[in-house]
This record gives structure tokens, C-alpha cells and sequence, in this order.
């Protein structure tokens, strides 16, 4: 093994107690799925965590707070953004939550250009902060970057994952409706929060004046109406709060804390252990195969090293790439598996650059009753059967309507009983947008380490190189074009839209660099998500995405992380890794 054995603790005597079937790296929405099903097939299983610990509940400490318990009613000063001027843009960002994000200064990386790198390092990951939309990919997408020539094939179907696709479903719990679309697959749902006046009116216009662009719940991983499996979780309804980033008390929306890692945890095989930063995969040369995780401990910095049958990588996708870039050996100088030169190569990521709002001076007599956590959706509706754009890939657009109080524009000063009187009435309605965009995976967009700086952990900061291409401004054109258009159709009116330019990363969507595929010369990893060349490694994060459709990407992370840990258990058992 290449290593400075000055610094490495290698556990000789202390082997059995350090040994375990199976090790899974990350706790986040894929790590939590790979340590539930793990451990469900008698895996004696250790879940790495490189942040602290967090307990359902116990460790929410804003989650019932309101407005006036919160020091600057939950805005961010001026001195937190300055800072951590990346972290600090994070979609959902703020006083409530911002325990649940790094720091800037605590993880440096080399940005070559610009990209934001969003994480947040706990037991659980970022499954206490992400979006909970969990549409299913279509044949679409699974078939188009092939079919239109922008990419590679993917290993496998829709046919291949529908099935687990309902596993997990199930399991987690996804409101929405069957409305049979051919771009957003059905699943296993519970009732979908209703769609308002104004949001069934578009609905109906954009049918009638196009025929095949459906405004449709998107579905969502809340319990609006819990069934056993989820009251057996210890998780109850979702009570419309619109406060999930702060960790819900009611298990209402899924994360790993709620639902995966508890249910690991009651197989009495689970062990995690937090503070426990990932350095490198173990390679055995003789046995041609995994062996263990390096890891460093996040407060003490001592090394010490882990073993087992199996390895899972769900680190998330960049520090999954990162983790794999540095498990360097005789075989593998390049990183584990990497025979094919692509690791860390074709990262990609969601377009989220544009932003649209309207208003419309109608359906005055009506609201909106609670704080519903879900948006509407319209299905992707391009280069679908055919090239119909001079664009590839598709897009997903986010889209409701809500009635804000009324902004007072008949109190000038902004202050006094008449301004605050004119607060308790609701304002006319309002509507907005939002792009969900198909990326093309380029060989130039790529992460690699850093040959000279290093993290206080030893580990080689990860390098960062990835940007927009003309195919992404096409792309955001015709989502201006075609969205103004359908909503001046419909009757709104002052639409006005915006190009955020954001730097990519701030989606929170990165994928690739580990891709699946099914040439050892062209991909890093099988159909079962395991690497090519050490058979018993998997990777059932982002970085496994051959590309990245323009659906939300999670459940089918989860999706292929429960697929991949059957495989795996069972590959195990008849001796084939």
C-alpha cells in the first residue's frame, strides 16, 4: 500500500475488534438507505459519519421556536454572511437552521472556477435540509443522452428500477396523484396536497392552449397520510408547518434521522460512528479487492483503519469522488478503479438560473389554508419522442401560486396601526417559477485533488472545475420563452423573469464522475453499481449518475442504493466478490 507510514495507524492486533461485514461511508439520504438494508439482511454494519452526532428530536433545537424566540427572527447577520459568503446562499439558509450547514473557513477547497459547494456534515447529512421532491425518471431519460447523442447509455431501464422505486416509496412516503404522464412515471402515493383556485386554473389553461403541458402535483416525500409502516418508523403526520429545514419533530418529512438509520439501528447490526473522516479505500493486491476504510478521526486526527466484506460510497458526490481520487495503491495510482482515467471527470449538475413571477387579478375570493410545504410542477414537455428544441435534454418546471398579505401600498410610511391593519388582509395573488434543468456531462467539467494543499485533516483539498456551455443558455431561453408565454395564456399579467447566474453547486444537484455504464473503458461502475475493477465497492450516491435527467435526483439514489445492497448481500453469499 503508498502511504506515509509515519502517519498511518494500521490496526494489526486490534483487527477483529475493527472488522465488520459491511462499511458504509456517509449517513445522508443514500448512506442511511445502503445501512437499513444492510443491516435488514444481517449485515453487521459501520455507518462513517465525518460530522457530529444528531438524534431524531433530540438534536432540533429550533424546531417549535417561534419567530421572536429566534435572536434576529431567524434572518442572518451581516457578520454570519461575511463570514461564510458561500454557505450562507444555500437554498433555506438562515438562523433556524444554519447548524446544519458547514462553515466556510472549517472546509476550504480550490475553486479553479467558480462553484458552491453546499454540505452539511452530520448524522444524517443533508437529509434534514434537502427539497423532499421525489419525482420518478422516465425511459426518457434513462434513454435520451443516448438516443440524441449527448452522452453516454445508461447500464440499465426504468424497467430495472421501477420496482425498487415502489421499495422505497413506500418506505419513505411520497404524496402525489397517478395522473399518467409518460415523463413522470407513477408511484405508490399518499393524497397530494391540493392544488389552490389559481393553480387549478393554470392547470386547465395550459391543457387547452397546449394540449400536452400538464400542471400537476409534483410528489413529495410527506406523510399526509401516514400508513403503518411509517407509524412503526415512530413518525407521524406532516403537519404543514413549512418548517422542515429545521429537523421535523414529527418525522413528517423523511430524512435518514426519522426513518432509515432508527429502523437500522433496531437489527441490533448497526454501528455509526460520528466524527470519522473518510481518508481512503483499502486495496488488498493479492485478494484483488477492498479490504477496509482509512479514516481519520475528526477530532483527534489519530488514523486508524476499518475492515470489511463490503464497501458502500455515499459520502455525496464530490466527496465521494474525493474519497475514491485517494485511495491510491500500486494497482490503482489514480484512485480506486479508475483503469479508464474518468474518475472525477463529467460532473455535472441542474440548471437553477431562472427564476419567473407573475401576478393575476382574479379568483379574489379565494386563499390558501396552511403553510403547504409541496410546490406544483409541470412535467418536462421537450425532446421527449424527438429533437424538437436546438437544445438537449429536457426540463422540469416548479410553478404555484400563493396570496402574500397586503404590502400596505395605501400606508406610504410603512408603519402605524393603519399599515399594521392593512397586514391582517390578504394581497392579491401571486405567482412564480422556477428552472430544473437538464446539464450535458463534459469530459472539462471535473473535480481532482489538489497537489499542494491539504485539509487539517491530511486529506488533499478537492479542485473544482466546472461551468455552464451554450447548450445550458439555450436551455434557459426557451424555459423564459415557453413559461412567459403559457402564463400570459393563462391571464397573468407583469411577468417578469430573471437570470440568477449563479454559480453552479448552489443547486445542490451535483452528480457524476463515478458513472455507471457498461464498458470498463468508458465508466467507473456495472449496472449493480459496483466498481468495475474491485467488485465488492459500491456507489449509490450522485457520483454514480450517467447523467442527470431533470427530475430531483434523491429517491433514485435511494432507489439504487437499495437495488445495489440486495445485489450486493447476495453476490457476497454465492462468492461472486
Amino acid at each position: 500500500m503508498d502511504h506515509d507510514s509515519s502517519t498511518i495507524y494500521v490496526n494489526t492486533k486490534g483487527i477483529p475488534e475493527h472488522s465488520y461485514d459491511a462499511i458504509v461511508i456517509g449517513s445522508g439520504i443514500s448512506g442511511g438507505w445502503a445501512a437499513k438494508e444492510l443491516c435488514e439482511l444481517g449485515m453487521k454494519t459501520l455507518v462513517l459519519e465525518r460530522g457530529r452526532p444528531v438524534e431524531h428530536i433530540k438534536d432540533y433545537p429550533t424546531a417549535t421556536l417561534d419567530p421572536w424566540q429566534l435572536k434576529h427572527r431567524g434572518e442572518v447577520t451581516q457578520q454570519i454572511r461575511r463570514q461564510n459568503p458561500l454557505i450562507s446562499k444555500a437554498a433555506g439558509y438562515g438562523e433556524d437552521n444554519m447548524h446544519f450547514f458547514v462553515k466556510d473557513g472549517d472546509h476550504p477547497y480550490v475553486q479553479e472556477k467558480p462553484f458552491e459547494w453546499i454540505r452539511g456534515y452530520q448524522v444524517g447529512g443533508k437529509s434534514l435540509t434537502w427539497g423532499r421532491c421525489t419525482q420518478r425518471w422516465s425511459d426518457f431519460e434513462f434513454r435520451g443522452p443516448q438516443r440524441f447523442s449527448y452522452g453516454w447509455d445508461w447500464p440499465i431501464r426504468y424497467a430495472d428500477v421501477a420496482p425498487w422505486y415502489s421499495y422505497v416509496e413506500k418506505f419513505i412516503g411520497v404524496c402525489g396523484n397517478k395522473d399518467g404522464l409518460e415523463s413522470m412515471p407513477d408511484g405508490e402515493f399518499l393524497p397530494p396536497f391540493e392544488l389552490n383556485c389559481v393553480e387549478r386554473h393554470l392547470k386547465e389553461s395550459f391543457l387547452k392552449n397546449y394540449g400536452n403541458r400538464h400542471l400537476v402535483h409534483a410528489r413529495w416525500a410527506h406523510l399526509t397520510k401516514p400508513n403503518p409502516v411509517h407509524l412503526k418508523q415512530g413518525r407521524g403526520q406532516c403537519q404543514a408547518r413549512n418548517l422542515c429545514m429545521r429537523g421535523c419533530p414529527y418525522g413528517g418529512y423523511f430524512s435518514s434521522n426519522a426513518s432509515t438509520l432508527p429502523w437500522a439501528a433496531k437489527t441490533g447490526n448497526l454501528t455509526v460512528r460520528p466524527f470519522s473522516v473518510a481518508h481512503s479505500i483499502i486495496y488488498d493486491e493479492q485478494k484483488e479487492r477492498a479490504t477496509g476504510v482509512r479514516v481519520v478521526d475528526a477530532e483527534t486526527k489519530h488514523v486508524t483503519e476499518y475492515f470489511a466484506s463490503i464497501v458502500f460510497v455515499n459520502g455525496s458526490t464530490l466527496n465521494s469522488n474525493l474519497i475514491l481520487l485517494n485511495s491510491k495503491s500500486r494497482r490503482f495510482p489514480d484512485g480506486l478503479g479508475n483503469d479508464s482515467g474518468i474518475l472525477g471527470k463529467y460532473i455535472c449538475f441542474h440548471n437553477y438560473r431562472g427564476w419567473i413571477s407573475a401576478q393575476i387579478e382574479r379568483f379574489l375570493d379565494g386563499y390558501i389554508y396552511g403553510r403547504n410545504p409541496t410546490d406544483a410542477i409541470i412535467a418536462n414537455y421537450r425532446n421527449l419522442h424527438k429533437q424538437d428544441t436546438d437544445f438537449s435534454g429536457g426540463y422540469t418546471t416548479y410553478m404555484s401560486a400563493y396570496r402574500p398579505r397586503s404590502n400596505g401600498v395605501e400606508c406610504p410610511d410603512q408603519i402605524g396601526g393603519e399599515f399594521k391593519d392593512s397586514m391582517t388582509e390578504p394581497g392579491g395573488w401571486h405567482i412564480y417559477a422556477y428552472l430544473q434543468g437538464e446539464t450535458i456531462p463534459k469530459e472539462n467539467n471535473h473535480v481532482r485533488l489538489s497537489a499542494d494543499k491539504k485539509d487539517a485533516w491530511g486529506i488533499p483539498l478537492l479542485v473544482t472545475s466546472v461551468g455552464y456551455d451554450n447548450n445550458d443558455e439555450k436551455l434557459l431561453k426557451d424555459f423564459f420563452e415557453q413559461t412567459g408565454e403559457m402564463l400570459d395564456k393563462a391571464g397573468a399579467e407583469h411577468i417578469e423573469h430573471s437570470d440568477s447566474k449563479q454559480a453552479p453547486g448552489l443547486d445542490i444537484h451535483e452528480m457524476g464522475g463515478c458513472r455507471m455504464g457498461t464498458d470498463p473503458k468508458t465508466s467507473m461502475l456495472d449496472l449493480n453499481n459496483a466498481l468495475h475493477h474491485c467488485r465488492n465497492v459500491f456507489v449509490t450516491d450522485g457520483a454514480c449518475m450517467a447523467s442527470t435527467g431533470n427530475q430531483s435526483p434523491s429517491i433514485l439514489y435511494m432507489t439504487l442504493t437499495a437495488r445495489a445492497a440486495h445485489y450486493a448481500v447476495n453476490a457476497l453469499k454465492k462468492g461472486d466478490i
